[in-house]
């Protein structure tokens, strides 16, 4: 497990939100599910969670904050920048593009939303006050994060410009994938989409949250007014679950390897 109260590296997944349409309908699935507790900002900050494993927080949860149409929930992984201006730009030369112009968050640092070559949708996060999340590979907390797309060469070449990664091929015949690592640390994944999933699939990246059991986690998506995807399945990794929140929002719950 890791608990962290710095900012994370730059291209590290730093945070992940998601605005929905109801906060309580949220809290009362993520809650039980996930064992967080919940921290509700001021008027300052809008209608906006931060979700808690004790006393750190792992991520936020908001509501739309004018009436214009909000588009479907779905989680926004942040990768972290300590040049929020720059990364934009690298973003943009790499042939992604910004969504959600960089701006300030208060005190807690800057965000941009931008697009990558293949349509999946991330956040960029420069920290100050805020930076990140605080804890990582225990239940409740991000484990992992992976991006799916049709064409995985020109991802790994997109993501490889804009923040710098090494890339170690993981790929096998039929499975196309590759670990991105920052200074010999994995950081995050890119999959390719296998032709069971069809030409409509959307580009679009995963959070994994740890769980302690995950046939039990599971089945308690359902319970709580969720979906499960993709039933439990074993991993080299541990055993994981594909599922989708009360909005519709798809993540993935694991049970690593050697968690306790």
């Amino acid at each position: 497990m890791t608990t962290r109260r710095e900012a994370w590296p730059p291209g590290t997944p730093a945070w992940a939100d998601i605005t929905v349409p109801d906060l309580a309908v949220a809290r009362a699935f993520y809650g039980p599910l996930l064992g967080w507790q919940f921290e509700v900002g001021g008027p300052e900050t809008g209608y906006y969670t931060q979700a808690y494993v004790g006393d750190r927080r792992v991520v936020g949860i908001g509501e739309p904050m004018s009436d214009d149409p909000a588009p479907p929930p779905a989680w926004c992984v942040y990768l972290a920048s300590d040049d929020l201006v720059a990364t934009v730009a690298a973003v943009a030369e790499a042939g992604g593009k910004e969504v959600v112009p960089a701006m300030p968050i208060l005190d807690f640092g800057s965000m941009a939303i931008v697009v990558d070559t293949a349509g999946a949708v991330f956040g960029i996060w420069e920290a100050a006050s805020h930076t990140g999340w605080d804890v990582t590979d225990e239940p409740g907390s991000m484990v992992w994060c992976e991006v799916l797309v049709h064409d995985q060469p020109a991802a790994v070449a997109f993501y490889q410009q804009v923040f710098g990664y090494d890339v170690e091929d993981l790929g096998a015949p039929g499975f196309t994938y590759a670990t991105l690592s920052l200074d010999g640390h994995p950081a995050a994944g890119i999959g390719g989409y296998g032709p069971q999933a069809g030409t409509d699939a959307p580009a679009a990246w995963t959070i994994y949250f740890a769980v302690t059991d995950t046939d039990a986690s599971a089945a308690q998506v359902s319970e709580l007014g969720g979906t499960v995807v993709s039933p439990p399945t074993d991993s080299t990794f541990g055993r994981m679950a594909i599922v989708s929140g009360p909005f519709g929002e798809v993540f993935a719950l694991i049970s690593p390897v050697g968690a306790t």
